[in-house]
């Protein structure tokens, strides 16, 4: 006869013989959330203080795909610079993305901004309270609208951000990962079920901080956790099981070569990008055409040097190959510096190009590899130079 497996003992085993054998009814699900946000929910974030619709839409537009504590001075120093939709929607769209630079996911930024414009237009500078209104602004879906009307009015509205999504597929074990539809939908359907009439914004910011701090992706605090009574999967000792993670599949890689053209003064040429796809609207480096990379090097870069600059630079210097990650995948970027004897004098600043210090380079929006490229140019300019490189 084989020996039967070993019962579980000590925490964990006083954990499991507790729970309940039915999922939470809304209003005792509500209630328990509600009591552990009470005492242990986030209460002073930025955006809280106060929680307008305004502060509280640009802060849910920079919480997605981003954690609390990265947003927060990003979120400060947009404050700072565009405390109302009137301000955001008169700056130029550089001011917005160089506030953005590093936070990633630029579409959002540019969303933000053409959507405080339509708000200026249409709604007379007040962000619309209605959904259907909201949800018609670039950038904002139903969890976004959402948390507007519960956290900045008190609505009875659901939301469904990653950390919900997490919190409802482990208690209610809903199987499958949450980016198919008919996944998707369950979650929906019971978030609207368990959302309260009351209170509601302190429950949606309960759900988020659950997930946020104790309903985590890898080690839930399970034993400080407000719905670990009737939770199915601690229940079925399962929790990394739900949600179920995106199917698996090799992120393809491109590559790109970039061409960074450098004056006897030290100065970088820069291109913006066009305003859709990678970096759209961003400031970067010019870039050999897809037909080129696959050329020698050399000889692709003089026939664009004299293409673009009308002559060829002095020498080349290559800088280190590098690989910057995108969601769906990889960019191999390689880079030169093409040492000039003069400025271009038909490459002049304008709306499509620039010429900048990499140490200064302005109110410019840069992507973040872009970014630490500009400043290990600075680097081996000064050394060049024989000056000291730049801190």
């Amino acid at each position: 006869m084989q020996d039967a497996a070993p019962k579980p003992r000590g925490p964990q085993a006083d954990l499991l013989a507790g729970l309940a054998a039915e999922p939470w009814p809304a209003a005792d699900f509500a209630a328990a959330l509600l009591a552990w946000f009470d005492v242990h929910g986030r209460k002073d974030l930025p955006w809280q203080r106060p929680a307008t619709p305004y502060r509280v839409w640009v802060s849910e537009i920079m919480l997605q795909q981003t954690q609390v504590a990265v947003v927060v001075p990003y979120f400060e120093r947009f404050m700072d610079r565009f405390p109302g939709v009137q301000a955001l929607a008169a700056a130029e769209q550089d001011a917005v993305l160089h506030l953005w630079s590093g936070l990633g996911y630029y579409a959002r930024a540019r969303n933000l901004h053409q959507a405080a414009r339509l708000v200026m237009e249409r709604h007379g500078g007040a962000l619309p309270r209605d959904m259907g209104a909201l949800t018609a602004l670039p950038g904002i879906g139903r969890s976004t609208a959402g948390a507007i009307r519960s956290l900045a009015h008190g609505e009875r509205e659901p939301i469904l951000d990653g950390n919900c999504k997490r919190v409802l597929a482990r208690c209610f074990a809903v199987a499958g990962w949450p980016g198919r539809g008919e996944v998707l939908n369950a979650l929906w359907r019971l978030a609207d079920e368990l959302t309260p009439a009351r209170r509601t914004g302190a429950y949606n910011q309960a759900m988020m901080d659950l997930g946020a701090t104790l309903c985590t992706r890898a080690a839930p605090a399970c034993a400080r956790c407000p719905l670990a009574a009737r939770c199915i999967a601690l229940r079925q000792g399962a929790q990394q099981a739900y949600p179920a993670p995106k199917p698996r599949r090799e992120n393809p890689v491109r590559r790109t070569r970039l061409l960074l053209p450098v004056t006897p003064d030290g100065r970088l040429l820069l291109e913006r990008r066009p305003p859709a796809g990678v970096w759209g609207g961003l400031w970067v480096p010019p870039a050999l055409a897809e037909a080129d990379l696959d050329r020698d090097w050399e000889d692709a870069t003089a026939d664009w040097c004299r293409q673009r600059l009308g002559a060829l630079p002095l020498r080349l210097e290559m800088l280190p190959p590098r690989r910057h990650s995108f969601t769906h995948f990889h960019l191999d970027i390689e880079a030169s510096l093409l040492h000039l004897h003069t400025t271009p004098p038909h490459v002049a600043d304008g709306a499509g190009a620039v010429w900048v210090q990499p140490t200064a380079p302005g109110n410019l929006g840069l992507p973040a590899p872009i970014r630490r490229l500009l400043d290990e140019a600075a680097a081996r300019l000064a050394l060049s130079a024989g000056t000291e490189p730049p801190v």
